[in-house]
């Protein structure tokens, strides 16, 4: 009975080598290349599958998701023959892993190689400052040129980019100079053009406020002259409604006297009605005397606290003597 479980076991032992080596699980995002006696087979996908043992065999094991690669910088000569050392950042995708597997033989290597020959032509072409500033044009040029070719080989290049362009030391340090003095003009111009503005805006405010100063002093002189205007036409009025008889006219005439004398420059006029009104007052009071009631002897007018000069002069000065 021993004996009999030594060929049960040998054979237990094989049935399951054979089904493990017939079993294979493929992750997500890969692919296996499967070989039947050397010769391509079929190419497993995610999940299980199964194969024959020790017929078929597992050639390459591929990553089908976007992979990103980045080469060493590569110095590459000018149109005015300058040398730029460029460094590119390539995306790229496995579409055909049986291509990607048997039409090339390292697929990376290659795509760097065809990336270092497209960007000399497309460099030689051009000169430094287009080559600075085309970037974008490079970048569109350069994927074309490798998703034309790569594309046999079973990959797609979904996008390249141009990581940096370094120029010589020299180029860099007169870019450096160039671009110091391109900032400094700036701010020297725009320095003088915010002075300018600042001028400008203050001349317009000294000339706003100049022009509601005057009209101002405008507005106040016209208000001044109606005011005036309006007390006049009311005394005029007054005096014409109440008949004001001469006695009271001539009185107040002299009562203004002294107030024109008081703006003056040192001269005053006196007018040559003054011996009319003096004869009117002095008559008023005459006939007052003469009514039985004499009046208390008054002092002559003064004119601004000196006495009234002759009624014949003409032109007294303001502060000197007769």
């Amino acid at each position: 009975m021993e004996l009999l479980w030594v060929p049960l076991v040998v054979l237990a032992a094989l049935v399951a080598f054979v089904v493990a080596s017939s079993i294979r699980i493929v992750p997500q995002a890969r692919r296996y290349n499967i070989e039947r006696f050397g010769r391509y087979q079929r190419t497993l996908q995610p999940g299980l599958n199964l194969i024959i043992p020790l017929v078929d065999r597992v050639n390459t094991k591929l990553d089908v998701r976007e992979h990103v690669y980045t080469s060493e910088p590569k110095p590459v000569i000018t149109e005015d023959n300058l040398v730029v050392a460029i460094d590119t950042v390539l995306y790229y995708q496995i579409t055909d892993p049986r291509a990607a597997a048997y039409e090339v033989t390292d697929y990376l290597r290659a795509i760097d190689q065809l990336t270092v020959t497209t960007l000399r032509n497309l460099i030689g072409s051009m000169d430094l400052e287009s080559t600075l500033t085309s970037r974008e044009t490079i970048n569109v040029r350069l994927r074309e040129v490798l998703d034309e070719a790569t594309g046999r080989w079973g990959i797609r290049v979904n996008r390249v980019e141009i990581k940096a362009i370094d120029p010589p030391r020299s180029i860099q340090e007169a870019m450096e100079k160039q671009m110091r003095a391109e900032r400094d003009k700036r701010a020297v111009i725009l320095h003088a053009e915010g002075e300018r503005q600042s001028l400008i805006l203050t001349a317009e405010g000294t000339r706003s406020k100049m022009i509601l100063e005057a009209e101002g002093r405008q507005q106040a002189k016209i208000l001044e002259a109606e005011g005036e205007a309006q007390a006049l036409e009311r005394v005029f009025q007054a005096v014409h409604d109440n008949d004001a008889d001469p006695q009271v006219l001539a009185y107040k005439y002299l009562e203004m006297l002294p107030r024109l004398a008081a703006n003056g420059n040192g001269y005053f006029v006196i007018p040559g009605e003054l011996s009319e009104a003096m004869r009117t007052v002095t008559s008023a009071f005459t006939e007052r005397s003469a009514a039985g009631d004499p009046p208390a002897a008054e002092a002559p007018p003064e004119l601004d606290g000196r006495a009234v000069p002759p009624p014949r002069a003409r032109l007294v000065p303001d502060g000197g003597s007769g």
